[in-house]
């Protein structure tokens, strides 16, 4: 078969350039994998290019590894030899080639994450610097960040005695790296980008051997990166990049979407082709992902489009709560999965992992199969199995293993030998480890009593209702302090908050177990759930289960059916961006992203109210909704409007005062009843005489009342 056989007009024109510097604007499913790839085969099999003369950069192994077995498949030839890989990949692989030029014994090694952060806090220890002014975690992410930009320790700019001391601890980090004969990820690229930059006829030979240098994912490369990728080009080789400036979602690990305008203006860059035409999604879902996008400003611009037909007008779901939302979902997938849909095929995606938690226990009152893409379930989760085990010693101060888990978390100077004189000490006493306590002495002893006593106050805490126990553990025993510091603390602030929301639902649905007042049931009881929650239902690999994962997980994905779930302002788009500009931007093409990862149906989804740190929030419907033209979207209940939740048409009143002079009530109104007081109007149904308002009058509960006889004040 010939290789431009099946390609599409702009996808031929892509491929069969001439060897100039060309941007590729490729949609989502426009087929980009298949341009890369065929463009690379072409360039070969004409005679215009050798293996050796072309590099292609890719974002992840998975995709150099597609690309490699797709060029197999392509061209009569041992692929194996050529430059295709990851930024980190290629930059290894010439450092490896030069090691010496680069400052580096032969062997160096790599440190993932976990050792560089092992490798910064022995640093701390051996200098004796404070690890909570200055914790492990925010340390590697500042000498990350300063790396990704190009920046060594002595070029960072510092104006402050906390920022000059990061800046000490950096330089001090570096040199512990290059003694120990180390180098981290970011390291990687920073060494080679330094290596091509100072070492001339280096740079002249890779400038000359590659010709053809081809990036995927163009859209998230950041400073440096592209930086390389300049030195690399010089003035000879071809630069062929493709990448889709909508799905530019990756700001918080340094990418920059402005590169590609950069590009384009620096390299005078003659040929731009846009592949426009999806075969992935119906016309509906691609109408509604243009329609959002469009509202950014600064876009190169592009306008998905499909042959496939309109397909299903996108269904939007409104709920009354966060559960609600959650159960619906459920009942949606077991009618989908009778109609012979295929779970795995169904994904539940959300903007911040702690959406997950309601999602999770409705699927696991369900009893429905699902994965977690990409991240741990709930319950999992390290800063959930954290709180979890300070509650567990509350239960049971003998808990060896949630003491052990939290003995020195967040850490309290107990080191490993303190560890060992304890567990000692409990074997030789046939104790635990908490009741061997007294009998370790010296500094160590101290800190471990000092530990006891913390557990003592959270124990005398236990009388709280459990949501206020929660909280209240949560502040003492340090762990909202300690990822208020954290590069990702905001998302496991968020987690923790859910642990909140989770012990509030629980009691809701399971009433209140124990008396006032004694070592509260409720918590044993809480505990036992949040065990068997972690422990069943995951499904194994290959099995037919639902995809659970955020809208940044989802990048790449694709499914036949999806649910995006808690469209709410404050949400999706996050509260963080919506003070900034680029920051809404930023959230509207993670919005376009979500869309454009169904296939045939979509389902919007949102809630009127929403748990938040154990309290009610009330919401109103995401932007993204409104910004998508009515004519494509199936509202499953009644259409929210701009100001609020409009009640069709206007209710009227017999007896009872009318709330507005407009005549009609609207969710998240206030109202004042002669019986039950002041309360919050949260649902309504029907209209006219028939028309009915669900009220939450606090301590008398949710009432539904007939608008006839309601008596309502408006306050």
């Amino acid at each position: 078969m010939n290789l431009l056989d099946r390609l599409n007009e702009p996808q031929l024109a892509a491929v069969t350039l001439p060897p100039q510097h060309a941007l590729i604007l490729a949609g989502a499913g426009s087929g980009k994998t298949r341009v890369l790839t065929t463009r690379i085969a072409w360039l070969i099999s004409t005679s215009q290019a050798s293996p050796p003369t072309v590099l292609a950069v890719t974002f992840t192994n998975k995709a150099a590894k597609e690309m490699l077995a797709r060029l197999s498949a392509m061209l009569p030839i041992n692929v194996k030899g050529m430059w295709i890989g990851t930024f980190h990949g290629l930059c290894n692989r010439m450092l490896r080639a030069h090691y010496r030029d680069a400052g580096l014994p032969q062997l160096f090694q790599i440190l993932d994450s976990a050792d560089q952060l092992a490798a910064v806090k022995r640093l701390l220890k051996s200098l004796n610097v404070d690890d909570e002014k200055y914790p492990p975690r925010e340390l590697c992410w500042f000498i990350n960040a300063q790396k990704e930009a190009g920046l060594r320790a002595s070029a960072v700019e510092a104006w402050d005695e906390w920022t000059k001391k990061r800046v000490e601890l950096y330089a001090a980090y570096e040199a512990q790296c290059q003694k120990e004969g180390v180098v981290d990820f970011a390291e990687l690229l920073l060494r080679c980008y330094e290596l091509l930059e100072r070492n001339e006829p280096l740079r002249r030979h890779y400038q000359e051997r590659f010709r053809h240098i081809l990036v995927d994912e163009f859209q998230d490369t950041n400073k440096l990166q592209y930086q390389w990728l300049k030195l690399l080009a010089g003035e000879g080789a071809a630069l062929f990049c493709v990448g889709d400036d909508d799905q530019s979602i990756y700001a918080f690990r340094g990418a920059d979407v402005g590169n590609m305008r950069d590009f384009e203006r620096e390299f005078k860059v003659q040929n731009m082709i846009r592949l426009e035409q999806n075969y992935r999604s119906h016309g509906n879902i691609l109408d509604a992902a243009n329609a959002i996008i469009e509202n950014n400003p600064s876009r190169l611009g592009k306008n998905l489009w499909t042959e496939a037909g309109a397909g299903e007008p996108i269904r939007v779901h409104e709920s009354y709560s966060d559960g609600d939302e959650a159960r619906f979902i459920v009942e949606e997938v077991k009618a989908l999965a009778r109609d012979g849909h295929a779970r795995k095929e169904i994904a539940l995606l959300y903007r911040s992992n702690a959406q997950s938690r309601a999602l999770e226990h409705a699927l696991f009152n369900a009893g429905l199969p699902y994965r977690v893409y990409g991240g741990l379930r709930f319950f999992e989760r390290a800063e959930i199995k954290h709180a979890l085990a300070y509650l567990r010693l509350i239960a049971n101060a003998n808990d060896d293993t949630a003491f052990a888990r939290v003995v020195n978390f967040p850490t309290r100077g107990i080191g490993a030998r303190s560890i060992e004189q304890l567990a000692d000490a409990a074997k030789t006493q046939g104790s635990s480890l908490h009741a061997a306590i007294p009998y370790v002495t010296g500094a160590g002893g101290a800190k471990l009593a000092a530990f006891a006593t913390l557990i003592v106050k959270l124990r005398e805490a236990a009388h709280l209702p459990l949501p206020e126990l929660v909280e209240h553990v949560l502040d003492l025993s340090g762990l909202r302090e300690h990822y208020r510091n954290e590069k990702e603390g905001q998302e496991r602030l968020a987690n923790l908050d859910e642990l909140v929301n989770a012990a509030s639902g629980f009691i809701a649905e399971e009433g209140v177990v124990g008396e006032e007042g004694e070592l509260s049931l409720d918590l044993a009881s809480f505990l036992a759930h949040a065990s068997l929650e972690a422990g069943e239902h995951q499904a194994g690999e290959g099995d037919d289960a639902l995809q659970l994962m955020t809208v940044h997980s989802a990048k790449g994905l694709e499914f036949n059916i999806v649910f995006i779930c808690g469209l709410e302002e404050g949400l999706f788009p996050h509260e963080n961006s919506l003070n900034e500009n680029k920051g809404l931007e930023e959230e509207r093409r993670l919005m376009y992203v979500a869309v454009t990862r169904a296939r045939q149906r979509l389902y919007l989804c949102h809630a009127q109210t929403r748990m938040l740190h154990g309290q009610v929030r009330y919401n109103l419907p995401s932007r993204f909704i409104e910004e998508i033209p009515a004519g494509l979207l199936k509202f499953l209940t009644v259409r929210a409007n701009k100001s609020g939740y409009a009640v069709p048409p206007a209710p009227t009143f017999d007896s009872a005062p009318r709330p507005q002079k407009s005549g009609g009530l609207r969710i998240g109104q206030n109202v004042m009843h002669a019986k039950f007081g002041l309360g919050v109007i949260v649902n309504a149904e029907g209209g006219g005489n028939d028309a009915r308002v669900q009220i939450n009058f606090g301590n008398a509960g949710m009432k539904w009342l007939a608008l006839s006889v309601a008596k309502l004040e408006p306050v």
